[in-house]
């Protein structure tokens, strides 16, 4: 029998994380010390009030059901969370829980578009913003992200006939892989601008507690007028750490999340009730874990971006995310895989090509700020040591 698989699978290569895992396997296994700075997993545990709940929860087994729907206490817990964070009111309508962000991503464009509508995607941006809508047969619309418009998509340079077939615009700051940030300023001319062109922005908000230098992470629905055109995904990965857990939701126009609602409702049974009684805990619990861990991931981007400046690689400070980029060093040119093969190698130091997130990402790196500020700086010192930076 030969084995047909579906045309779509033909976009899809090895992933360069599979890659750099077996290099990195390698390279232990010939006992090197290796500095894994390339997927961003917290290396942060979720607060113990956090684990008390979710645990406590297990142990009751009529919780081991399906959940079908998502619990009212949870909720509104979301409510409460934007209430006080972001100083956004929301309906219980107006909310619902998703397995992470990355799911969400994946399937909302299923909801939204017919084959060959326009998504309008960043470039470099995370892979599964356009993953996502690639698997719902839309035309893909990379959008760029260049230094001399501060990272910031050119709404106006965009061409009006292109925009008549664009159904909706994926947005994320701060931003995964870029770590730049986005003025409030930009919010308030980007709703105007998609509700002008009748385009749904879809906002990935799942970086807003990891802001550094006194800048502030806002949600896209204390806009005025947000909600008539926006969703946004929320997070519990990074800000709580309960990365495996899978806890995400998507929050802002009803009539978008009702949507949503019908097609999930087709593919899971909710999620197990015991993740949403950690979820309860974290979104009602206190901020301080948030805000230290923030200043930690600071202490770490000063490590990384300040020590590999003052060996000789020009890395600008992130101002979010839990990563740093930048490009590599000018007499590699814009080759990022065969750099980041090489600083392996002759370093032990793991990062990502920047071309893993589109084309304007060639030539880059992204860092993830995973290791503590000690094993952060012998990492700069292993760079300085391979050679490689003059």
């Amino acid at each position: 029998m030969e084995l047909k698989f579906a045309d779509r699978m033909k976009e899809f290569e090895e992933g360069i994380f599979q890659v750099l895992n077996e290099k990195k396997n390698e390279l232990l296994a010939q006992g090197r010390t290796v500095y894994n700075l390339s997927v961003g997993t917290p290396d942060f545990p979720p607060a113990g009030h956090i684990i008390e709940a979710l645990v406590e929860a297990a142990k009751k087994p009529e919780n081991y059901k399906y959940s079908l729907a998502d619990l009212p206490e949870l909720t509104e817990s979301v409510i409460n969370r934007f209430r006080k964070r972001y100083k956004v009111i929301l309906e219980p309508e107006e909310i619902m829980s998703v397995y992470g962000s990355q799911e969400g991503i994946t399937h909302i464009g299923l909801s939204l578009c017919d084959p060959g509508e326009g998504v309008l995607v960043p470039n470099p941006g995370y892979p599964i913003f356009a993953i996502g809508p690639s698997l719902a047969n839309a035309e893909l619309i990379p959008y760029d992200l260049l230094p001399e418009n501060d990272y910031l998509p050119d709404l106006d340079g965009m061409d009006d006939e292109m925009l008549e077939n664009v159904k909706f615009m994926i947005v994320s700051y701060p931003m995964n892989p870029i770590c730049k940030t986005a003025p409030k300023s930009f919010y308030e001319k980007l709703i105007p601008w998609a509700k002008r062109k009748n385009i749904i922005i879809v906002h990935d908000n799942a970086y807003s507690d990891i802001v550094y230098d006194g800048r502030e992470g806002i949600s896209i629905l204390s806009i005025p007028d947000a909600k008539e055109v926006c969703v946004e995904f929320y997070s519990l990965s990074k800000s709580y750490n309960y990365t495996g857990a899978r806890m995400g939701f998507l929050v802002g126009n009803k009539e978008i999340i009702a949507n949503f609602k019908k097609l999930r409702s087709q593919i899971d049974y909710g999620t197990f009730f015991p993740v949403q009684y950690g979820a309860i805990a974290a979104l009602n619990g206190p901020d301080d874990m948030i805000k230290a861990q923030c200043a930690e991931y600071q202490r770490r981007r000063d490590a990384l971006c300040g020590g590999l400046r003052s060996v000789g690689w020009d890395i600008k400070d992130s101002e979010g995310t839990m990563f740093a980029w930048g490009a590599i060093p000018e007499k590699y040119g814009t080759d990022d895989v065969a750099f980041v093969m090489e600083l392996m190698e002759r370093s032990g130091v793991l990062c990502t090509p920047g071309s893993s997130f589109g084309s304007l990402g060639k030539g880059h790196v992204r860092f993830a700020l995973t290791m503590p500020v000690e094993q952060i700086q012998a990492a700069v010192k292993a760079v300085k040591e391979s050679g490689m930076i003059e």
